[in-house]
């Protein structure tokens, strides 16, 4: 039996508003819950997150829980409310009067527009801690524009160095910027929260996707506004060190990163190349960039002797890091991750899905456990009777509340 899953109490008693659809906002949402927060999915009655209907499993994506869905929103209650109705707003303020951080990703000024700007929502509950993810952040001249992910990654310059020299532009592997954004938003409500904890006062948070994008490639932006250099896609090499990169072997790719002159010293010596050490090509570190492709051809004579399962047994007693670059299901079958718990087992929403749900928890471990949802995504509007009492609704009154489609 695997062990029982636990959040984190760091955030106990928080309560969160996630009125987030799709990746960077749920993602956000997803990791201040694993923290301990209680998290209250506010959702478009009749059809919820657009994410419920994504994901590689159409049938779960018919049920409304699509693996995209699945995959962040364990441990959140799901409350569905119509914003536009009257009922639905007099329910929506109760909400904010009650809830520590609101955490949205519309496009700038739809709150606005429905009566629920920074200054009403200030003024009923002045501790709000007020996050607005969007693409472009909420000023400036492309504030309104929409964007995704693919968007992101184009304009903020990642596609440009990503991928080889002749096939650059290339998207990443994955949602990056959405990632990177959601986890924007988690550290500053976080540290928001530290504020309000010394104050008593709320904060508005602006996340920009484009913004965090470009400060998370500090080095390649620095580059360029500080060395002058123009960044420019190299692959698998790695622009400020030689051997650092991608190499062929008698069987899979092996990543070495021989940063140091020691650590260069070492793979020589374990490669039985000191021929490479007297070579004045690679002498230096400055030699071995100008060199890299050289270096690289002289390297993988040898690496293609073994595979690279036996030159990672090999070298890793060493201290040049290297490891074999491997598949996602092979990624997460590494004993390591085993032993350190990242993935999660929770039952399914549905008795129609009758198989175990895995979702990966969080990357920190708190207290020196691993951190997970202990409870599993919810179905759409699961809990709006549940909060809506919590709130002081009746029974009656909720009943009605259903009645004229404002839930």
């Amino acid at each position: 039996m695997p062990p029982e899953s636990r959040t984190a109490d760091l955030l106990s008693g928080v309560r969160v508003l996630d009125l987030t659809n799709v990746l960077a906002g749920p993602f956000a949402g997803y990791q201040l819950g694993l923290m301990g927060a209680d998290v209250i999915k506010v959702e478009v009655p009749g059809s919820g997150d657009l994410a419920r209907n994504l994901g590689a499993d159409p049938s779960l994506s018919k049920e409304g829980l699509g693996i995209s869905f699945l995959a962040q929103n364990a441990g959140k209650r799901s409350l569905t409310l119509d914003l536009k109705s009257p009922a639905g707003q007099e329910i929506f303020e109760r909400l904010v009067g009650e809830a520590d951080v609101l955490l949205e990703n519309f496009r700038p000024g739809v709150l606005d527009r429905l009566g629920f700007g920074w200054e009403r929502l200030r003024a009923v509950n002045e501790g709000l801690v007020y996050c607005a993810v969007s693409g472009f952040g909420q000023t400036g001249p492309m504030r309104g524009r929409p964007a995704y992910d693919q968007i992101i990654q184009g304009l903020s310059g990642i596609m440009s160095v990503t991928g080889m020299p002749d096939s650059a532009p290339t998207r990443t592997g994955f949602p990056i910027a959405d990632t990177l954004g959601g986890y924007a938003a988690a550290f500053a409500i976080s540290a928001a929260l530290v504020k309000r904890s010394r104050t008593g006062q709320g904060s508005f948070l602006d996340v920009s996707m484009l913004e965090t994008a470009i400060a998370a490639m500090g080095w390649v932006v620095s580059d360029y506004v500080i060395g002058g250099r123009e960044p420019r896609a190299m692959g698998n090499e790695n622009v400020t060190s030689a051997p650092s990169g991608t190499f062929e072997t008698a069987s899979g790719a092996l990543n070495i990163a021989a940063n140091k002159q020691e650590q260069y010293v070492e793979l020589c010596t374990a490669l039985d190349r000191p021929d490479l050490l007297a070579d004045p090509r690679f002498a230096t570190r400055e030699a071995r960039k100008h060199h890299r492709v050289e270096l690289k051809t002289e390297l993988e004579r040898t690496l293609r002797e073994r595979s690279a399962d036996e030159w990672d047994a090999l070298l890793s007693s060493t201290g040049v890091p290297v490891a074999p670059v491997l598949t996602v299901p092979q990624a997460l079958s590494l004993d390591q991750l085993a032993e350190r718990q990242l993935l999660h087992e929770l039952p399914m929403p549905t008795a129609q899905q009758a198989r175990t749900l895995r979702v990966l928890g969080s990357s920190v471990h708190v207290d020196g456990r691993s951190t997970g949802p202990s409870v599993r995504p919810p179905m759409l509007g699961e809990h709006t009777d549940e909060v809506l009492a919590e709130l002081g609704f009746t029974a009656d009154q909720i009943a009605a509340l259903h009645s004229e489609g404002a839930v």
